[in-house]
């Protein structure tokens, strides 16, 4: 264990924290490769140990799949690898995406104990090194089921441990339950439901599964090869995915239960029906929402043309409106194409709701931030192209709703920032589609569907949801918590059903 001595000295100040490598801005923005680089063992051992052991662990109450955090770290620490991989994977079955991904900074670090005399401890890069380390030096473990032996150089008790709890229902006939949608909470549902022994076909609309992690982040962020391989850990434990099934259009929940014998559904179909500002103008060529302009780029890697045919218009200067994660990323994917990306967003640098480190990143790489600009219209030519982004210069008045200061705009404030490309990245909704498909399911004012917070359950029995398509938060994290959630209490519904002559493991 960590002793506090060796993070916390006398004065009360903590040990620094080990910064995450990363990528010469001038290289990496040439390039899709991976930003960050990630630690090294030896700077990993030397980020754990600063972790205090806590007795009440709050970073752990922060983390929405509450992954053990301490044990993990401490098996780290205490160089017991195999370990690690085992305490983390127990509550998270994506760690190398969420030590990516996740807004530790807003979460389990936001709370963690060491923050309170320094910066707190790294655990996402952390997380992301057990994951890494279980690739190098267990890669058939990602593959669950591939045999019993331990290799005689490994952590014996570890291995054992982490072997029996893979295979545990591997090969259990249990009830078949499907899911809609292979992204964060797909995956999340089907892992868990496939440990509870349930026979569990995963339905995904695109060709490859993934979902958002797909579709939506870019490559460098999230390596495909990191995405692949965790989407092959669950398949691994038994899952099967079939891709190109439009649930809602090429096949209904109903048939499903009544022709192939499903009792249960979770929804996690995301949220990827893109909003528009309702201005003048963007109906004008070369105005790309961001769901089309990241799903090209990323799905379809149109930035690898003419190897893959998919092309997508990228002028030389391209404004990004928005001040999330897709923005960002949408900005970024500019820069690697070309372009000279600038974002404009209506509120200040401090309210933007992105993540501290890509705001960071992206300006390295050089996109342009015009703060307290509000879009009024496209600009065009004569032939209908977009060539700016009129806007209002703002300031900030009262908090609104999302706590935040509201921008009001400046009356004669107007200007022009010329773009030949403009990505509108302001936010989305869920695809209509399968609700519409099956109006027993009842939704909310803004096309979500209504869900037991507590479990997740639709209005239609047996039927569940999470993520974007029921919930607000937004975030792979958030939505692997709805999914998790939602499998407990699909395996309790699918248990109650027992005396019915259902056959439940």
């Amino acid at each position: 264990m960590a002793k506090e001595s060796e993070t916390v000295s006398k004065k009360g100040k903590v040990a620094p924290r080990n910064p995450l490598p990363r990528r010469d801005p001038k290289e990496r923005v040439r390039d899709f490769e991976e930003v960050a680089l990630g630690f090294d063992e030896e700077a990993a051992r030397a980020e754990a140990r600063r972790c205090l052991q806590c007795k009440r662990p709050t970073c752990v109450e922060g983390c929405p799949v509450g992954v053990d955090i301490p044990g993990f770290i401490l098996a780290l620490a205490e160089e017991r690898f195999a370990e690690a991989v085992r305490v983390l994977k127990d509550r998270n079955n994506l760690p190398g995406i969420c030590g990516r991904v996740c807004p530790q900074e807003t979460q389990c670090e936001k709370v963690c104990v060491v923050s309170r005399r320094g910066e707190p401890v790294a655990i996402g890069a952390l997380e992301r090194f057990v994951a890494a380390w279980e690739g190098e030096h267990m890669p058939e473990a990602g593959v669950p089921g591939f045999g019993t032996e331990v290799p005689k150089d490994r952590d014996k008790r570890a291995g054992d441990t982490l072997l029996s709890y893979e295979l545990k229902h591997r090969g259990a006939r249990g009830p078949k339950v499907g899911v809609i949608g292979s992204g964060p909470g797909g995956l999340t549902a089907a892992a868990e439901l496939a440990r509870y022994g349930y026979r569990v076909t995963i339905f995904e609309s695109l060709h490859a599964a993934g979902g958002v992690l797909r579709y939506g982040i870019p490559e460098f962020r999230l390596p495909r090869e990191i995405l692949d391989r965790e989407v092959e850990y669950v398949k691994g434990l038994g899952v099967e995915i079939e891709t190109d099934v439009l649930v809602g259009k090429t096949v209904t929940l109903e048939e499903l239960r009544e022709e192939e014998g499903f009792e249960a559904f979770f929804v996690g179909t995301g949220a990827g029906l893109p909003w528009f500002l309702g201005i003048p103008g963007e109906n004008l060529a070369g105005v790309y929402s961001a769901n089309e302009f990241l799903t090209r780029i990323n799905l379809m890697k149109a930035y690898r043309f003419p190897e893959y045919r998919t092309p997508v218009r990228v002028g030389k200067r391209t404004a990004v409106i928005g001040g999330g994660n897709t923005a960002l990323d949408s900005a970024r994917c500019a820069q690697r194409m070309g372009s000279e990306a600038t974002l404009l967003y209506r509120r200040t640098r401090a309210e933007m709701p992105a993540r501290a480190e890509e705001v960071e990143n992206a300006l390295e790489e050089g996109v342009a931030l015009k703060e307290l600009a509000v879009p009024v219209r496209m600009v065009g030519d004569e032939e209908g192209h977009v060539r700016g982004v009129e806007c209002q210069r703002a300031e900030l008045g009262e908090p609104d709703a999302s706590g935040r200061r509201r921008p009001v705009p400046i009356e004669g404030s107007e200007f022009v920032v010329e773009a030949d490309t403009v990505v509108v990245a302001v936010s989305t909704s869920p695809n209509p589609l399968l609700p519409k498909a099956e109006p027993r399911l009842r939704t909310r004012s803004d096309g979500r569907l209504v869900v037991d917070p507590e479990t997740g359950e639709t209005s239609v029995p047996g039927v569940f949801a999470g993520g974007d398509i029921a919930n607000d938060a937004g975030t792979v994290i958030a939505a692997m918590g709805d999914g998790k959630r939602a499998a407990a209490a699909i395996h309790e519904y699918l248990q109650r059903k027992r005396g019915s002559g259902s056959q439940v493991p």
